[in-house]
C-alpha cells in the first residue's frame, strides 16, 4: 500500500469476542477517522461477519502467528487474565506498543517482569482502565489533591451487582484463582469491580506500587467457585488514606458502582460508569477520553498516557494480596431463578456494603452475619 495511509500505525486486536468486540469497534472507528490502520484480528475463534464487513483484515489464530507473518505497531490485548503478561511481552519485544485489558497481570511478579520488558524495549503499555480517562475521575483527584474537601477521612469504593450462573460458566478461567497451575485471580474485587479500585487509588494519588502500604482482605463466596464474589478490602496508602472497597455479585439487584470521598469539609460521589461527579448536592457530567486514541496520541505527539502500567502498580498490589490470601470463605445465600438464570442473593448485603464504606470497616468488624460463618 502506498499513500498517506501507509504511514499510519498498524493496529491488531487480540481477542475479538466478548469485551474484545468493543476494541475491534473502536479500532475500526479510529481507522475510519484516519488515525490508524486496523490490519489484523487474532482469535482462535473466527471473527463475526460484521467485524470483517468492508475491511481488509488478516485473521490469525494466535499472536505468534500474527507476529511471524507481519509487522504491527500497536497491539490491543483483550484475552483471559492469565494470558495478559506473556502476550504483552511478545508484542512489546516485537516492537509494538500495547493496550492491555485490565487487570493487566495476575501477580506482582508478572507486573515487575513486564515493567522490565518496557524498560528494555522502550515501548509503551496502556492498561484498559477506561475510567482513568474520565474527566469526572480526574476532577475528583484534583479536588482531593487541592484539599477542596478538607482532610480526607476515607475513600469508599462500593458496588452491588447480580451475576447469574452463565457469568461463571462463560470461560474455563471464570471464577478461578488458578488454572492449570497459573494464577488467574478472577473475582469481584480484581475483575468485576477492578475499575472501582483503580479509580479510588487514582483519586487518592496512589496509583503506583510503592504508594500502597498495606492491604487487608476479607473474601467470601456464595457461588460454588474458587474466587470471591462478596468481599471487603481495606487499603492503606503512604499518603495515610484508608480506602475501603466493598463489593458483591450476589445482590438483590444491580446498582451503579461508586467511589465516595469522605472529607472534613464535605464528601463527593463519583459514578465513573456514567462520568458523573456529585459534590454538595450538585451533579456534573464530564467527558471521557478514549484510551486507544490516547495511546495513538502518545505515539505521535508524546502526550502522557492516561493509564500507563506504572500507575497500575497499586492496583496490582491489591490483586496480589487477594491472590495470596486464604481461599474465600463460603457463605449461605438465598437462591433465585433456574438454569443459567440461577443466582444467589446474600440477604442485606447492600446495607453492609454501605456501612463498610462509611465506617471504613471490614465485614467482620461490622458484625455482618456471614463474617463469622465457619468454612466448609
Amino acid at each position: 500500500m502506498t499513500g498517506p495511509s501507509a504511514s499510519l500505525p498498524r493496529v491488531a486486536v487480540v481477542g475479538v469476542h466478548g469485551h474484545g468486540a468493543s476494541h475491534v469497534h473502536q479500532a475500526a472507528k479510529l481507522a475510519a477517522a484516519g488515525r490508524c490502520r486496523l490490519v489484523a484480528l487474532v482469535d482462535p475463534r473466527p471473527p463475526t461477519p460484521d467485524q470483517l464487513a468492508g475491511q481488509d483484515l488478516n485473521v490469525y489464530p494466535d499472536l505468534p502467528a500474527l507476529l511471524q507473518a507481519e509487522q504491527v505497531d500497536l497491539v490491543v490485548i483483550s484475552t483471559p487474565i492469565h494470558t495478559h503478561a506473556p502476550l504483552a511481552e511478545l508484542a512489546l519485544r516485537a516492537g509494538a506498543d500495547v493496550l492491555l485489558e485490565k487487570p493487566p497481570v495476575a501477580s506482582m511478579g508478572e507486573f515487575e517482569r513486564l515493567t522490565r520488558v518496557l524498560e528494555e524495549t522502550g515501548r509503551s503499555c496502556q492498561v484498559g482502565f477506561q475510567a482513568q480517562g474520565s474527566g469526572a475521575v480526574l476532577a475528583l483527584a484534583a479536588m482531593v489533591a487541592d484539599g477542596a474537601l478538607g482532610e480526607i477521612r476515607g475513600i469508599g469504593a462500593t458496588g452491588t451487582w447480580v451475576r447469574k450462573q452463565a457469568y461463571w460458566q462463560r470461560a474455563r478461567w471464570a471464577g478461578r484463582r488458578t488454572l492449570d497451575g497459573v494464577p488467574v485471580v478472577d473475582g469481584v474485587v480484581t475483575n468485576a469491580f477492578a475499575h472501582s479500585v483503580a479509580a479510588a487509588l487514582l483519586v487518592d494519588g496512589s496509583g503506583r506500587a510503592e504508594e500502597v502500604r498495606e492491604v487487608e482482605t476479607e473474601l467470601y463466596r456464595a457461588n460454588p467457585i474458587e474466587a470471591d464474589d462478596t468481599s471487603t478490602v481495606r487499603i492503606r496508602t503512604t499518603r495515610g488514606t484508608s480506602i475501603l472497597a466493598a463489593f458483591t455479585l450476589c445482590a438483590a439487584g444491580d446498582s451503579p458502582p461508586r467511589v465516595t470521598v469522605y472529607g472534613s469539609d464535605g464528601h463527593a460521589v463519583l459514578r465513573y460508569m456514567s462520568d458523573e461527579l456529585e459534590v454538595g448536592g450538585t451533579t456534573t457530567q464530564y467527558d471521557r477520553d478514549d484510551l486507544l486514541e490516547n495511546l495513538l496520541d502518545h505515539r505521535r505527539d508524546g502526550v502522557p498516557l492516561l493509564s500507563p502500567l506504572t500507575e497500575t502498580g497499586g492496583f496490582t498490589r491489591v490483586l496480589d494480596a487477594i491472590r495470596s490470601a486464604p481461599a474465600p470463605r463460603p457463605i449461605s445465600a438465598d437462591w433465585e431463578g433456574s438454569g443459567d438464570e440461577r443466582h444467589p442473593v446474600v440477604p442485606g448485603v447492600e446495607k453492609w456494603i454501605e456501612q463498610a464504606a462509611e465506617r471504613q470497616a471490614l465485614f467482620s468488624e461490622l458484625g455482618a452475619p456471614w463474617a463469622g460463618q465457619p468454612t466448609e
